[in-house]
């Protein structure tokens, strides 16, 4: 397409020429994206028609587009489409050539500089992409964007440390983007961000300042209720405790933790816990012009730190001029809380043991904190919702059948509980989906709750992510992924967010994205649980035998391990060595795990045993069973009476 056909005749839009390799879809998906945001015409073979003469439209493209844009990377440099276009856009004069890993352009192609691609996973860091603009606007005719200016000196604050943000009150300065106010001006990108838009925000974790490490849980708990506070609000887009925690941990330059996080503003704090005395200390920095919008201390009776929650609540809305929504939140009127100090204490210790997730011991200590927190105020919404997600999990890893039956039950119960409690309490709804998906494995139920969690919260990362993996189970992949990206947006640093972005494209079918994001996740964690035997799934479904081997044999856990192994065995005909490997995981985890049983059956083409162990697993209220509908291992039993059946009776159909 041409830039005459893509805008009016007084003012064409510059129109870029995509170059990518197939496995770099993701990418130049995200890039193109970007490039049409800030008003270019991006031509990329996603727009060639069925029957389309394919070579012929790449030449009439080429020779059209103002810019060619190359994607180098270990997959481009070894493609013969790739280096023809990129040929074709050097002798033209008007190649602009990307890294997106690092890779050195090939020979014929160096003397030109390329321009590195910085991104977290859904969004291009703005750095990156005024780059890429400079490059191409040029080549079209236009006024190139100005290099970034230096910070002033008189205006950039002494310390711009994390600690800076609140010793001395300093302001963390963020690099003014001029480019991207020339931009505006210009009319190269969208309008600027209205009124009513949402804000975006990294609540970074409030220092303990209390000289006891075992206070920790206290200061990291006061962050986490804020962040959730805020994100109550529809004006605000709160960035992903995990990543928040990954960025603000150790960093020292509040100029990267905005950068990466992709955020407006940064909230950060302190907190000195001292017998009945509490003292908080919070500033919310603007991220564009490195002034502070609001700074505060409070030092208050233990029993009024719900009302200093909820001042710092009010406080950021008020100076980003973005009205909070529902009741005032002052004492125990925050959706989900409570008013007791003691019960928040302890709900705070379950929370902490919760979120380490160690082992069983501490998972079950975490479910007797929830548990004393309650006693101590049963219309603890927040409290039983943790209770439920604790006794699934208790339920799910560790509790034998009786017990397994007895928890899911309790588990719905607290869930019900949470939401008769807080009607409005996201949390609890989706506390409410997790029990009866993962619990009573009733996914015709959880339809509801875990929609209304996303209604209530839809700028919460962790309640996206859930919702994201619901939807994928029930096959839903395009809502699946419109969600998981959003939720990736807000937490771009939590390896959870991307293996999960992983299992939903391994379930649609697309191996090779969720390869991609697979390795993200192992990239942001190594030791993430279950993460290389996913990679090892998707990369077996896509037919990389040896990459799947590699990748099982990083995975700590047997009981994702044996399966993959297994199945790869008996695809490279050794059939001793499949049984073996059958063998030991039933040896090791015998009437547990029928399910991943069933996998390995399917993928060995005998479907009479992997339905009996897939009814087993349902018998047993093996959890496994909510993965069954949209599992690629299964998908050969899809068409079968038995499977249909027993995709009815869980709820799926």
């Amino acid at each position: 397409m041409s830039s005459e056909q893509a805008g009016s005749a007084e003012t064409p839009r510059p129109t870029v020429f995509l170059s990518y390799s197939r496995a770099d879809q993701g990418q130049a998906r995200m890039l193109a994206q970007a490039l049409e945001q800030a008003g270019l015409q991006v031509w990329w073979d996603t727009l060639i028609e069925g029957g389309a003469a394919f070579a012929r439209t790449i030449e009439a493209a080429l020779a059209a587009s103002d810019a060619v844009i190359v994607l180098w990377s270990r997959h481009s440099v070894a493609s013969d489409w790739v280096l023809d276009e990129a040929a074709r856009g050097r002798d033209l004069k008007k190649l602009v050539p990307l890294s997106i890993d690092g890779t050195e352009p090939p020979i014929g192609f160096r003397q030109y500089q390329s321009i590195t691609l910085e991104h977290a996973q859904g969004t291009i860091a703005p750095a990156s992409l005024q780059a890429v603009l400079r490059a191409v606007l040029p080549l079209a005719g236009r006024e190139a964007l100005p290099r970034p200016a230096a910070a002033s000196v008189a205006q950039a604050p002494a310390d711009t440390s994390r600690r800076g943000l609140l010793i001395g009150g300093g302001a963390i300065a963020v690099a003014a983007a001029v480019a991207s106010v020339v931009g505006w001006q210009r009319g190269w990108f969208d309008t600027p961000r209205s009124a009513d838009e949402a804000r975006r925000i990294a609540v970074l974790p409030f220092d303990n300042l209390s000289g006891d490490p075992e206070q920790r849980y206290f200061s990291d708990g006061l962050t986490s209720e804020i962040r959730i506070q805020l994100s109550r609000n529809q004006l605000l887009q709160i960035a992903g405790q995990t990543s928040s925690e990954q960025a603000g941990s150790g960093q020292k330059d509040g100029r990267a933790i905005a950068r990466a996080l992709g955020v407006d503003y940064l909230l950060g704090g302190n907190v000195q816990k001292a017998g009945d005395w509490v003292k908080v200390a919070a500033e919310l920095t603007d991220g564009t012009t490195g002034l502070s919008r609001w700074a505060e201390s409070w030092e208050r009776p233990l029993a009024d730190v719900f009302a200093v929650q909820a001042e710092i609540g009010a406080a950021v809305a008020g100076a980003l001029s973005a009205a909070v929504e529902g009741p005032d939140a002052s004492g125990a009127s925050r959706v989900g809380g409570t008013g007791d100090v003691a019960a928040f204490d302890a709900y705070l210790h379950g929370r902490a043991l919760y979120e380490a997730g160690i082992d069983e011991v501490s998972d079950r200590r975490a479910l007797e904190y929830f548990e004393r927190a309650i006693a101590l105020d049963e219309r603890y919404a927040g409290a039983h919702a943790a209770r439920a997600r604790a006794l699934v999990v208790i339920g799910n890893l560790y509790a034998a059948h009786d017990e397994r039956v007895l928890a899911y039950d309790s588990a719905e119960a607290a869930a019900r509980a949470a939401t008769t409690l807080a009607p409005d309490f996201a949390e609890g709804f989706s506390a409410l989906g997790f029990a009866l998906a993962s619990g009573r494995l009733d996914m015709r139920g959880a339809r509801d709750p875990f929609a209304r969690s996303h209604e209530l919260a839809p700028g919460d990362a962790d309640v996206l992510a859930r919702y994201a993996s619901f939807r994928s189970n029930l096959r839903d992949h395009g809502r699946a992924t419109e969600l998981i990206l959003r939720a990736a947006t807000l937490d771009p640093l939590n390896a959870r967010t991307f293996r999960s972005q992983g299992d939903i494209r391994h379930n649609a079918g697309d191996h090779a994205a969720a390869i991609t994001a697979y390795r993200k996740a192992i990239e942001l964690n190594p030791t993430l649980a279950g993460v290389h035997a996913s990679m090892g799934f998707a990369q077996l479904m896509a037919g990389a035998d040896d990459d799947a081997r590699a990748s099982f044999s990083e995975e700590r856990s047997a009981v994702r391990r044996l399966p993959g192994l297994a199945i790869l065995a008996q695809r490279a005909g050794d059939r001793a060595a499949a049984e073996a490997a059958l063998a030991g995981l039933i040896a090791e985890y015998g009437d547990k795990s029928h399910y991943q049983y069933a996998q390995v059956y399917a993928q060995w083409g005998d479907a009479a045993k992997a339905l009996a162990s897939l009814q087993a697993a349902w018998d047993l209220r093996d959890g496994g069973i909510m993965l069954m509908y949209a599992d690629p291992l299964l998908a050969q039993l899809r068409s079968t009476d038995g499977y249909l059946v027993l995709a009815k009776a869980v709820g799926f159909t």
